[in-house]
């Protein structure tokens, strides 16, 4: 990792190397790891990542061909953070790419694409497969995700042309995901899916000590859209995450109960 003045701030991985802005990096300042978002060590991940997606396995150049580089090593990055740190920092961290990912479509000029036909969006192809591939795991399993970028690697690495589009990726995918869930590629990577959930009641009930009956009323819809934003209510079929959360010892959100 080489150091260079911040007259530009982004890091970039090469062969051996990786060129590392001082702006973005060295003079970072975290002072709490519990609260602030360490991005440094998420850069640093993502930038190793590229030394297998970019750099064993190069991609075609055609549209999606940003998923196989930049969101797989999203996904790599996120898999290194998961270990490290607690889920309510990785939840916080989620939180902000969600919220540059709907900025971002919101101010989209030409057309969204879907992530499997993604066009140069950074949108996209960094924060919405964040989300995507962060559920992903969630839904299939990590070790199953692993499986199918290991399959993908193997199939591709060290390659002249043909390289590999992203359907050669989803293939990978389509094997590890069972049947009961292969609509969660649809709407993952073929189409512009998006949910409104959100809890609009929540009461307790204390059963024994230290044990509560929490009872929620939830409101989720699923919509699709169009390459011009244009939204439409379709049926919702879809597991859902629900998480209680409650204040530690030291006054701060802790994650209590997720399924």
């Amino acid at each position: 990792i080489m150091e260079f003045p911040r007259y530009a701030t982004f890091a970039q991985s090469f062969a051996n190397t990786i060129p590392f802005s001082e702006g973005i990096g060295f003079i970072a300042k975290i002072d709490d790891p519990e609260k602030d978002i360490d991005y440094v060590y998420y850069v640093t991940a993502h930038e190793v990542a590229h030394q297998w997606w970019g750099h064993q396995v190069m991609e075609a150049g055609v549209k999606g061909n940003a998923m196989l580089s930049e969101s797989m090593s999203q996904y790599s990055a996120l898999m290194v953070l998961k270990q490290k740190f607690t889920p309510e920092i990785l939840e916080r961290y989620l939180k902000y790419e969600l919220d540059r990912y709907l900025g971002g479509r919101a101010f989209e000029r030409k057309k969204e694409q879907p992530l499997e036909f993604v066009e140069g969006q950074g949108y996209i192809h960094y924060q919405k497969a964040s989300l995507i591939f962060f559920a992903l795991q969630d839904y299939i399993g990590e070790d199953s995700v692993n499986a199918a970028f290991r399959r993908y690697n193997e199939t591709w690495k060290f390659k002249d042309a043909p390289y590999p589009t992203s359907a050669d990726l989803l293939k990978e995918i389509k094997k590890v995901t069972p049947d009961s869930l292969q609509s969660i590629i649809h709407d993952m990577f073929e189409t512009i899916t998006l949910f409104e959930n959100k809890t609009t009641e929540a009461t307790y009930v204390e059963k024994a000590k230290d044990q509560f009956e929490v009872t929620l009323k939830v409101s989720a819809e699923k919509m699709r859209a169009d390459s011009t934003g244009l939204e439409s209510s379709i049926a919702i079929n879809d597991w859902i995450d629900i998480g209680v959360y409650g204040k530690n010892k030291a006054g701060k959100d802790s994650l209590l109960y997720l399924k």
